[in-house]
């Protein structure tokens, strides 16, 4: 029998204000091959509450606006920012 690797990419996930209390971590690896891979496995991994704040939240590819479909790899950092409020 033959195996073939199939290569999967493995991101930085940086999580901000209500992301991170969700997820319970600032930093995480989750493996995909586009954001949306990446930011589906984070759901999977934190829970529905998590997947309410990104539903909200804006998504950064390596400090840029990213789009679902943008493709990640092995050195991306996708960030997740949710909606921020306070202040005086």
């Amino acid at each position: 029998m033959v195996r073939t690797a199939y290569p999967c990419s493995v991101a930085r996930l940086r999580l901000f204000a209500a992301a991170r209390e969700a997820a319970g971590t600032s930093r995480d690896v989750i493996s995909g091959a586009t954001v949306r891979e990446v930011i589906e496995g984070a759901v999977r991994r934190y829970g529905a509450g998590f997947g309410e704040i990104v539903e909200n939240s804006r998504i950064w590819l390596n400090g840029d606006p990213a789009s679902f479909d943008d493709p990640v790899g092995d050195e991306d950092e996708v960030a997740v920012l949710p909606p921020v409020s306070g202040g005086l």
